[in-house]
């Protein structure tokens, strides 16, 4: 079974060429980052994920995580992963300086979260949680909240984890019940149940960071009455040594679909004397505070998303090259081929490549608008970056994940009969992958999202600032006089008509007409992710015409470059007309059908 192997040269052309480094690399705070650190950084994760990471991908598939009496065994060979991870300073890349990160802009570090989830999605999992709970503490927490955990969570010592789910409160929080009762000396008592917490509970640290929503008494209702509390599985004192066992633990854990390796445990808060926890910022601010760590955690998601495209992409181009069935259409020869030179296996690689290709350099993108974001000295840049990196954030976290569905069913299917053998393993990026448009915010909660407070809040002002790029772009195609270019700025065109049309059909109706228009979100949202994709690929394809007529780099893999951005724009961004029809034109029948119809 092959092994996980980090697209190194994709990955180096995306941060050249689409995502600014340079322009990264010149701000503020990121002045030693150039392209000769990133490549070595990625190259360095490159071998951990494929060396260390990937080979255990399946093992921890096949054995799981263990429940035994509230205590959780992770698969073999996790331990010891885990613990070199930590050692190389991996949980460390972007976070601050101050409290031991590295400080490296988040472009470079999404990739790396790319490979990590490439090569094995159910490990990354307890890294991304961590990063989460590092960001919340980071925005709110007092001195003392970030000196004692932000050191131990940064170098991976402990880890941290999202309380927001209860059994009654799923995507609804406003009916979150667990109660934090104050003590007087600034600490509270946590009472409660909260369920499919991801990594709430394992033997790879020896503490764990809960970040716990919960009312306090007399809090109002619904959402503005929730508090944020950090509820450490082992209580400490200030240089961080143990002083015994906080009133938490594990009543179990979830048997699933995939990420077998990573535990989603059902946790249960002040069972006795209460757990004792300590509130993040200010009172009834939980869920504005929380949506830090959600906000990471969705884009994270999306990571998740390009990582198994990828995996999976792998996976079935080897099988196609290795696997010999039937002649070649048309061919004069009678002998077997390899299932690569059929014309549909083609057709599904290259879905699966460059819808790949397309999510990773839409998703570098916004990673770099995060950075510039966070440190260019010009507020109106800043500003102009973050509306960009708020639009797009549903749209990574959304398409990425759906598309990550897809693109592993296709490798399902390029293996044919042997797909659905689970020793042939592509099964299993499938199952991994199902989860991804579910937790951190299913794809409707995305659409929606994108829908209503990314579009029609601000009238469509950031939507169009990217119609905007994206037809600078489509001119630049033509300017070029090239054929393929040329084909490919006519479906890139017909796109951002498309997107600009439902643009102006969400600002126009969505306070008269709400729930209308909600039937469309998550068509919007696939058609805002393809022609964004189709955007970036275009990039991709006039900077590799550049690289080769000034005779620059690999003519193989910048002509591939061209090809991929031609499919793109033939069987993915071609569906745009079609999908905005549904957005403006779909509704009547959604909301015809009477509930006892269904």
């Amino acid at each position: 079974m092959s092994e996980y192997v980090a697209p190194l040269r994709d990955m180096q052309f995306v941060l050249r060429e689409l995502a600014g480094l340079d322009a990264v690399g010149g701000l503020p705070g990121y002045e030693e980052v150039n392209e000769e650190l990133a490549s070595a950084i990625l190259e360095e994760a490159g071998k951990f994920a494929s060396g260390v990471l990937s080979p255990l991908n399946v093992v921890g598939d096949r054995e799981g995580a263990r429940w035994n009496d509230s205590a959780v065994q992770t698969a073999a060979g996790w331990r010891e992963a885990y613990r070199q991870f930590a050692e190389g300073g991996w949980n460390a890349l972007s976070c601050r300086t101050e409290f031991g990160g590295q400080g490296l802009p988040r472009v470079v570090s999404a990739l790396v979260e790319e490979m990590w989830n490439g090569a094995n999605v159910a490990f990354a999992l307890c890294p991304m949680l961590t990063r989460g709970a590092i960001e919340a503490l980071e925005l709110c927490g007092t001195d003392e909240q970030k000196n004692l955990y932000l050191p131990r969570l940064i170098s991976g010592e402990w880890t941290g984890t999202m309380n927001l789910t209860e059994p009654q409160a799923g995507s609804d929080l406003s009916a979150v019940r667990a109660r934090a009762v104050p003590q007087g000396d600034g600490s509270y008592r946590v009472h409660g149940q909260k369920i499919f917490i991801t990594y709430g509970e394992h033997d790879l640290t020896a503490n764990i960071v809960h970040l716990v929503l919960a009312r306090t008494p007399d809090a109002p209702e619904g959402v503005k009455g929730i508090s944020l509390f950090v509820v450490p599985k082992f209580l400490s004192d200030s240089d961080g040594k143990a002083r015994g066992r906080n009133d938490v633990r594990c009543v179990s854990i979830e048997h699933k679909l995939g990420i077998h390796g990573s535990p989603t445990a059902v946790l249960a808060f002040g069972d006795n004397e209460g757990a004792k926890g300590w509130l993040v910022g200010e009172e009834n601010r939980g869920l504005e505070y929380m949506f830090i760590m959600m906000n990471a955690a969705r884009y994270s998601v999306g990571i998740e998303g390009v990582g198994l495209c990828e995996r999976a992409y792998q996976r079935a181009r080897d099988y196609a090259h290795d696997r010999k069935q039937g002649v070649e259409l048309g061919g004069a020869s009678r002998d077997k081929v390899a299932i690569v030179r059929h014309p549909d296996v083609r057709r599904m690689l290259l879905q699966m490549k460059s819808r790949t290709e397309a999510l990773r350099a839409v998703a570098c993108v916004v990673a770099a608008a995060m950075d510039v974001a966070a440190a260019h000295p010009d507020e109106a840049i800043r500003h102009e970056n973050q509306s960009f990196v708020d639009l797009m954030i549903p749209v990574v976290k959304g398409w990425s994940t759906e598309s990550s569905v897809l693109v592993t069913s296709l490798g399902v299917q390029v293996h044919g009969g042997m797909g659905f053998i689970e020793e042939a393993g592509a099964a299993q990026h499938w199952r991994d992958s199902r989860i991804t448009p579910i937790y951190e915010g299913t794809t409707g909660i995305q659409a929606i999202d994108l829908m209503a407070r990314k579009i029609a809040r601000d009238g469509g002002a950031a939507a169009q600032r990217v119609l905007r790029d994206m037809g600078a772009i489509q001119e630049q195609l033509l300017l070029a006089a090239d054929p393929e270019l040329a084909a490919v700025a006519a479906r890139l065109s017909a796109g951002i008509v498309a997107l600009r049309r439902c643009v102006a059909y969400v600002v126009e109706h969505y306070r008269s007409d709400a729930k209308s228009v909600a039937a469309g979100a998550v068509p919007l949202l696939e058609l805002f992710g393809i022609v964004a994709g189709g955007w970036q690929l275009a990039r991709a394809a006039l900077a590799a015409r550049k690289g080769l007529l000034q005779g620059s780099g690999d003519p193989g893999f910048l002509r591939a470059k061209l090809l991929t951005a031609r499919f793109y724009a033939d069987h993915v961004l071609a569906q745009a007309p079609g999908l905005a029809e549904t957005v403006v034109n779909g509704a009547a029948a959604v909301l015809a059908y009477t509930d006892d119809q269904f």
